[in-house]
């Protein structure tokens, strides 16, 4: 392959790369932001007597994304606007989940201290955005330096807010078959854990352990298919096993750090050693 030397551009200064390029350019592909399948609901958001939110993105899980544009090094008053932005859109909408992003050419390590103060409690992504002139083209490369906080894995907390269920519940919400698909699961785990029991609760069945909650993975049980969910961090690596094994998967939970796949019967029974491992992993996230 031939080797192309790149070249930086420092848009601030750039008299025709300017923040309404780039703007236009994420609008018509946010997945180039590498935040997951995002898709644009609105550009030039009106606030109201706060200015005009510069983009805002939805992933399929109805989760959305307040994005604030800055060129050059972040400063305290684009803080304060990504902020106030996201704090206003969750409180007018707030069937969804809600994540604020700043996009700039350079996060300064002052930002970073700063934002660490309260990170966790507001979820914030921060963007390092670079302009690069690759021969006779220019691309734009965007590396995140902060994550919004990682929530926990579906833990005792969660199990005592979820009312408790029975397997009856799960046939009817689900079928006796794809339920049944829950029990496959179960046996795979059973080979990491033998103590491993389902436990069903309203919103999903759950793993548990000498009676406790124990979910690395869980399982919803739908009419025609399994939907399972095990907690792992996103890696190319996993990516690929799970493409080349033929397995239908969903959108990444990144609120959960879970992977969440279609299973049917016959892809739990050609990937056992897959779906062992997938599980086998997630397991020892959880203990460790």
């Amino acid at each position: 392959m031939e080797f192309v030397r790149s070249e930086r551009i420092h848009l601030k200064s750039h008299q025709e790369l300017n923040e309404r390029w780039i703007q236009n350019l994420i609008a018509s592909d946010p997945t180039i932001l590498g935040l997951g399948e995002l898709v644009l609901r609105d550009k030039e958001r009106v606030q109201p007597r706060a200015g005009r939110l510069d983009l805002l993105l939805q992933d399929l899980e109805m989760k959305r994304y307040e994005v604030e544009i800055q060129l050059g090094a972040t400063d305290e008053a684009h803080i304060i606007r990504t902020i106030e932005y996201w704090d206003i859109e969750r409180k007018r909408y707030p069937q969804y989940e809600h994540c604020a992003v700043l996009i700039a050419e350079d996060i300064t390590s002052r930002f970073l201290n700063v934002v660490a103060l309260f990170n966790g409690a507001i979820p914030l992504i921060a963007l390092q955005m670079q302009a690069l002139k690759v021969g006779s083209h220019t691309t734009l490369v965007f590396t995140k330096v902060m994550d919004e906080l990682s929530r926990g894995v579906v833990d005792d907390d969660e199990d005592a807010k979820a009312a408790p269920t029975d397997r009856s519940y799960w046939e009817k919400r689900g079928t006796k078959s794809t339920v049944k698909l829950a029990d496959e699961m179960l046996s795979i785990a059973r080979e990491i854990e033998p103590s491993l029991e389902l436990k069903y609760n309203k919103f999903y069945i759950g793993l548990s352990k000498d009676g406790q909650p124990f979910n690395f993975a869980i399982f919803r049980p739908k009419k025609s298919w399994l939907n399972f969910e095990v907690k792992l961090p996103r890696t190319d690596e996993v990516d690929t096993k799970i493409e080349k094994a033929g397995i239908e998967a969903l959108e990444y939970a990144t609120r959960w750090g879970a992977y969440r796949l279609s299973l049917h019967e016959s892809d739990i029974a050609k990937n056992h050693e897959l779906l062992k491992e997938l599980m086998q992993a997630a397991y020892q996230n959880r203990t460790s």
